[in-house]
């Protein structure tokens, strides 16, 4: 029964299916549906000026075609959005929190021996590397390095 609607639909089967690909590129945004979704109407457009099944034009060589024509798109689109940086993000350290970190201002919870310590910035308490502090001493965020945020004493 599926079969036979794929046959009837013919190349229509294309644009279905360039349609429910940019469909989800608005569910999962990041511009990757997107370009195997112009590839699906660009395959669905060359068969509806072809003929579905005619010739060299069996769905095999659609098949192959959209595939060749996906991975060609998609290195063009990445290529296209990264020179007009179109990548970056407004907040580049959102999911980065010992990032968001430097420049604030915490307080030495364990004094800072060896080279690493604890210290209460905002409402968490961080590992943090620096100098030799005692406990007590306000320290400023000027690094990140894996979760650990290197310090420097405040004067």
């Amino acid at each position: 029964m599926i079969q036979e609607i794929i046959r009837d639909l013919g190349p229509w089967n294309w644009w279905i299916l360039a349609l429910i690909l940019m469909g989800l590129e608005i569910l999962a945004p990041g511009a990757f549906f997107l370009w195997f979704g112009i590839s699906a109407f660009v395959i669905g457009t060359i068969s509806l000026a072809v003929g579905s099944e005619t010739g060299f034009w069996i769905w095999q060589t659609q098949v192959v075609g959209f595939v060749v024509l996906s991975f060609i798109s998609a290195i063009f689109g990445r290529r296209f959005m990264n020179e007009r940086g179109w990548n970056k993000s407004d907040n580049p350290t959102l999911n980065a929190r010992a990032a968001q970190m430097v420049g604030r201002i915490g307080v030495l919870n364990e004094p800072i021996s060896g080279g690493q310590g604890r210290a209460k910035i905002g409402d968490t308490t961080w590992r943090v590397a620096g100098p030799d502090l005692p406990a007590g001493v306000q320290v400023k965020v000027v690094g990140e390095d894996a979760g650990l945020l290197m310090v420097e004493a405040v004067q």
